[in-house]
């Protein structure tokens, strides 16, 4: 904010003088919101994007667009196609400025003050605009060549349950994350165990290159190990898709600046 913190505190108590209510608890280990504080905050602060917002705005009239983007995600949707499609697009618009978070969690972007958000086109709420930014996604079930050479590939989604699987977790989840399968339109899970089990997508795919089980993974993050014949899918006339990564944002957050930003990233692909 540009403002030192003592001088913010002062700022502070003398708010709470003013409304003769205390807005801060505070210890010598941290600061917390008082209920109180907690409603101030969540009334006032989209206040002020809007203000920050227009702001923007009267800069943008001058033809440079500029103002502050914040988009949210999850990891897998930054590192694999938020990043790497505007960093070469950075250089053309100096003025805008770009705050980039990674969260598997379900972020609700007007309460957090982000202006984009990125999800699986299926997890979009419907009172969000929505643009596609990736094709859609396949699921496959992968193993490394040394691994089916000690047990026999599945032929139906059912034989994993003989099988070591590299089990997936993720923070939205209470348990290990069931493995989709679908057949003739219907699809349906299958719960999976093995000795392995991560949160991390790199470190999944690395188990089953050494052989250590099968993994359940998206078919773009193994496509060069599938073409130099390291990893080996299976059940593939069972693999499931779903609908590839959009952003979203509220009609609230349109700007000039945000309309460029969705621009960069729109996919121009077929589906």
């Amino acid at each position: 904010m540009g403002v030192s913190p003592s001088a913010l505190s002062q700022t502070v108590k003398a708010l709470e003088l003013k409304l003769d209510m205390k807005l801060l608890n505070r210890t010598t280990r941290s600061v917390s919101t008082t209920e109180a504080g907690e409603r101030l905050y969540q009334t006032v602060s989209p206040r002020f994007a809007d203000i920050e917002g227009e702001l923007n705005l009267m800069r943008e009239l001058r033809g440079k667009p500029s103002g502050l983007i914040r988009i949210t995600g999850t990891e897998n949707a930054i590192r694999a196609v938020v990043w790497p499609k505007l960093e070469p697009w950075l250089p053309r618009y100096p003025d805008i400025q770009l705050e980039i978070s990674s969260d598997n969690r379900f972020v609700d972007i007007v309460a957090e003050r982000f202006d984009i958000g990125v999800r699986l086109g299926n997890d979009v709420a419907k009172d969000m605009i929505a643009v596609r930014i990736a094709p859609d996604m396949r699921m496959v079930v992968v193993g490394a060549p040394a691994y089916f050479a000690n047990h026999p590939p599945p032929q139906v989604p059912q034989d994993l349950q003989g099988h070591d699987c590299i089990g997936r977790r993720l923070p939205t989840h209470n348990g290990l994350l069931s493995w989709e399968f679908e057949r003739l339109g219907k699809r349906f899970n299958i719960s999976v165990s093995g000795r392995l089990a991560f949160n991390i997508n790199e470190l999944i795919i690395a188990a089953a290159l050494r052989g250590h089980g099968l993994a359940w993974v998206r078919h773009e993050q193994v496509a060069d190990y599938l073409n130099k014949g390291q990893l080996l899918s299976v059940l593939d006339e069972w693999a499931s898709t779903y609908s590839g990564y959009h952003l979203y944002y509220a009609t609230r957050r349109s700007s000039p600046a945000l309309a460029l930003v969705v621009d960069a990233l729109r996919y121009e692909g077929s589906a």
